[in-house]
């Protein structure tokens, strides 16, 4: 039998609960570096560092790849290894806005799922390594400018091709790595460190140009929705140019990664087509609802998705009322936001959605645009002012139509107008 009271002379009883040690510093744990006894800002250095090399491994591999399987042709014999780490510099340089030259040839269009690919790894090396401090971010930015810098310079670019990578390399890292950092637990809400800004802004304003961006994000849905029934419309013409292409496996694995690259730019250009402005693949050519002029087009299989003379016609002509609609699902959010105090308030957020609207789709498309060779292809892409007025302009339209009669300030205004009762 056991004694029923505690126990003496044995062996003591230990508390297996997890103990918690609390801790009195007051600063944070992400205001220190991962790195034991290393400055805030190393943490930034090597997100920068990590981001740059995987981004470019991406892009280089393939070509290093494709250099080793050709390297047995005579015809390669005095190609060396490192032109093929050339190339895919040069892609990645490209989609930081630096043009490549091939020769006597200048492609100046910008690869948009290179500039993707270079923004989600520099999101996903902030997000898993960073620290959410202003010595971090700044010293990340400014590794990732270098660096896209020293690789135009190694690469042979001068004069206002450096300018572009210094300003493409900030850029892509700016926005990268600070929405990376921003989306760390720790770090602050987007929203508290905008405050001395935003704060000061009217509330239409502000209101309107969220509508603005969730314009502009539905556009780019709708258009992303297009090129795929255009892809699969289009997939036999594709299917041939691929076939007479002739490509082996390593040429496919190539094929198909620079066709992902420009990938985000058929999408833009079907938004350009969705605004009733079209697009154009050479000069000459001319690609929308109203109608299709073609001409000759590389043996490119992304652009046997293209669509054809027949797919113009009147039902056609009705497409930019597609951007009416989308206008019309901003007012609807704007009325459900926006709180109204005077009778000019709501028109002052449709106002701030449509140049929100024309100004980011304006921006996009010109950055999908340019040539990709001599002559007649030197011109590739729409007119990014001419679409961004006219997808502000649809917004606007639709957002009024949506807005206005539902706002109970203006009704008052106007009932007040009508029975000549003076303010």
């Amino acid at each position: 039998m056991s004694a029923t009271g505690p126990r003496t002379g044995g062996t003591p009883v230990v508390d297996r609960r997890r103990r918690r040690t609390l801790s009195d510093d007051p600063t944070p744990t992400f205001f220190t570096s991962a790195l034991d006894g290393a400055p805030r800002w190393v943490a930034g250095v090597l997100s920068a560092l990590q981001a740059a090399l995987l981004s470019f491994l991406v892009l280089a591999l393939p070509a290093v790849a494709a250099y080793v399987a050709t390297s047995a042709d005579p015809s390669n014999s005095g190609v060396g290894w490192f032109r093929s780490v050339g190339v895919g510099s040069a892609l990645w340089l490209l989609g930081h806005g630096v043009p490549a030259h091939v020769g006597p040839v200048v492609v100046s269009l910008v690869p948009l799922g290179v500039t993707a690919l270079a923004l989600f790894v520099c999101y996903a090396s902030a997000r898993r390594s960073g620290l959410a401090t202003w010595p971090s971010y700044v010293a990340g930015v400014g590794t990732y400018t270098l660096v896209a810098v020293l690789v135009a310079l190694l690469s042979g670019v001068s004069g206002a091709g450096l300018a572009r990578a210094l300003v493409g390399g900030a850029l892509v890292s700016a926005v990268g790595l600070g929405t990376g950092l921003l989306a760390r637990p720790e770090a602050p809400p987007l929203r508290t460190l905008t405050r001395a800004v935003w704060s000061r802004c009217p509330t239409p304003l502000r209101t309107g140009a969220a509508g603005g961006v969730l314009a502009a994000a539905s556009l780019v849905l709708v258009a992303a929705l297009v090129t795929t029934l255009w892809v699969v419309a289009g997939r036999a013409t594709i299917g041939d140019v691929v076939r007479g292409l002739g490509l082996d496996a390593v040429g496919g694995v190539v094929l198909a990664v620079a066709e992902l690259a420009y990938l985000p730019n058929l999408v833009v250009w079907a938004l350009a087509w969705l605004t009733g402005a079209g697009f154009a693949v050479g000069e000459g050519t001319h690609f929308g609802p109203d109608g299709v002029v073609g001409g000759a087009l590389p043996a490119v299989p992304m652009l046997g998705a293209l669509p054809g003379p027949d797919v113009a016609g009147p039902a056609t002509s009705l497409v930019p009322l597609v951007v009416v609609a989308v206008g019309a699902f901003v007012g609807w959010y704007l009325h459900r936001r926006l709180q109204t105090q005077r009778w000019w308030d709501a028109m002052l957020a449709c106002a701030a959605a449509g140049v929100t609207t024309a100004v980011l789709v304006a921006v996009l498309v010109t950055a999908a645009s340019g040539g990709i060779g001599p002559d007649r292809l030197a011109h590739v892409g729409a007119q990014g002012v001419l679409v961004g007025l006219l997808s502000g302009a649809g917004v606007l339209v639709g957002a009024l139509v949506v807005a206005l009669p539902g706002d109970a300030p203006l009704r008052a205004r106007l009932g007040r107008l009508l029975r000549r009762d003076p303010d």
